[in-house]
């Protein structure tokens, strides 16, 4: 199962009254659960071949986690800017990273046009590295997060000026 994939599993279940989903395929198991208010917590991890002790207590601290930041987007939200720009947003938790390696330039700066696929971010959940790329044509306004800093889910990350 792709990215894309999960991003539109994820906007499915969320329209929906379904409040949890498990899907297992060949090493990869994924779970959605849905809270009574419109959060969801997205558990994503490569299953391995070799014996792995998991404790429980860091799966519920990162729930914890999940449930505080959800009070706080609110007012996040009120601190985008309005007008003429785009938000790209974190599709996911993780770690955000504006270049592929540290000696490597970075994907987008202010300034820079985009356009729909473009690479603008590497967001790293789990140890995977997801690309996350633009949804909009238009040239970078503002980077909103700084660089190998944890985002949330729908966090803002770039705000972009569409063409």
């Amino acid at each position: 199962m792709d990215f894309k994939q999960i991003q539109e599993l994820i906007k499915m279940i969320n329209k929906s009254n379904i409040g949890e989903v498990s899907i297992e395929e060949k090493g990869f198991k994924l779970t959605i659960k849905q809270k009574e208010e419109p959060v969801q917590q997205v558990i994503a991890a490569p299953l391995q071949t070799a014996p792995v002790a998991m404790a429980a207590a860091p799966v519920q601290a990162a729930a914890q986690s999940l449930a505080a930041n959800a009070a706080e987007k609110p007012a996040k939200a009120a601190e985008a800017p309005a007008g003429n720009t785009v938000t790209i947003k974190s599709p996911m938790i993780g770690t955000f990273y504006r270049s592929p390696s540290p000696d490597k330039p970075s994907f987008a700066n202010v300034g820079d046009e985009v356009e729909p696929g473009k690479v603008v971010c590497i967001i790293e959940a789990m140890k995977l590295f997801n690309e996350i790329e633009s949804e909009v044509k238009g040239r970078i306004v503002k980077v909103l997060v700084e660089d190998a800093s944890p985002v949330e889910y729908d966090q803002p990350l770039f705000l972009v000026e569409p063409a």
